[in-house]
């Protein structure tokens, strides 16, 4: 399977927050995270790709849209931010997350890197720390069934 990163317009807003709500929808229902992606308006989608230090990307799997990612780099020598990461629930499980990742480290360099993932989520924690990423010690308590760690790379 071919996985590429294409850059996002304004043009793909409304595919990314469709994409984006499939594939939170279960963590929503699990967590109940009041932030979550999965309630976030289309404003929100619209705004991350207007703004000028966001790299939105199209994740595609042989050329169909399978999810997205936001990078936000500040540039040269500066931390770059992952996040949100998300592939439809029905193409999990193929390496597309990983493939993503690898791309967006391939443009953006590969080391400066923050993200946080749920503590709870097993396959998110390991899919981090696969890919080179450590936990930096941080944490941060949503509701009484989640918590965010942090991850450094």
């Amino acid at each position: 399977m071919n996985v590429t990163l294409r850059r996002a317009t304004m043009d793909d807003a409304q595919l990314l927050w469709d994409m984006q709500r499939k594939s939170f929808r279960a963590l929503y229902e699990r967590y109940r995270d009041e932030r979550s992606p999965y309630l976030e308006p289309i404003e929100s989608t619209r705004g991350r790709i207007a703004q000028p230090e966001t790299h939105y990307y199209l994740i595609l799997a042989d050329g169909e849209p399978v999810g997205g990612i936001r990078i936000r780099d500040f540039g040269v020598e500066k931390d770059k931010i992952l996040g949100p990461l998300y592939v439809l629930p029905e193409r999990r499980g193929q390496g597309i997350a990983q493939r993503a990742i690898r791309l967006a480290e391939d443009i953006h360099g590969g080391a400066g890197w923050f993200l946080d993932t749920i503590e709870q989520e097993a396959g998110n924690c390991h899919l981090y720390e696969k890919l080179g990423y450590r936990r930096t010690g941080g944490s941060h308590a949503i509701n009484e069934r989640m918590t965010l760690v942090d991850y450094q790379k």
